[in-house]
C-alpha cells in the first residue's frame, strides 16, 4: 500500500529570526491599489544597487478588530541578518528613499487621484 503525503494548505511557521532590515511601503493607501509584478520588478532592478541579497512581499493585508475593518496594500523590503549586517545607517537610509522614489514614481504614472499622486 503505497501512502502518498500532499503538502499541507495551511501550516503554523516556526518562530524564525526577524530580518535585521525591514522597509514597508504604504502603497495602496496612495496608490488605492497593489503594486504591480512589473512595479516589484523595477523596484528589484534599483534596490540592486544598494543590497547583495534581499526579498520583496507585496500583500494585501486584511486586519479585523473589535468595530474596525482595514485592508492594506504593502510592499515589504526585507534583508536577512547575513546581508543587513555590513550595511551602515547611511544605507539603510538609502533604501528607504529609493522605496519612496519608487513608490512615488509608480502612484504618478498611474495615478487617477491628481495632486495627491504627486504629493509624496
Amino acid at each position: 500500500m503505497e501512502l502518498i503525503m500532499d503538502p499541507a494548505i495551511a501550516f503554523r511557521v516556526q518562530p524564525h529570526e526577524r530580518p535585521s532590515l525591514e522597509v514597508r511601503v504604504n502603497f495602496g493607501m496612495y496608490a488605492g491599489r497593489n503594486a504591480t509584478a512589473a512595479e516589484i520588478d523595477d523596484l528589484a532592478r534599483t534596490l540592486r544597487t544598494e543590497l547583495p541579497a534581499f526579498s520583496i512581499v507585496a500583500e494585501e493585508r486584511h486586519q479585523f478588530g473589535d468595530d474596525v475593518e482595514t485592508a492594506l496594500h504593502q510592499v515589504v523590503i526585507e534583508v536577512d541578518h547575513q546581508n543587513a549586517a555590513a550595511l551602515s545607517d547611511v544605507a539603510c537610509e538609502r533604501v528607504v528613499e529609493t522605496a519612496n522614489r519608487w513608490a512615488a514614481a509608480c502612484i504618478a504614472s498611474r495615478s487617477e487621484l491628481g495632486e495627491l499622486g504627486t504629493a509624496i
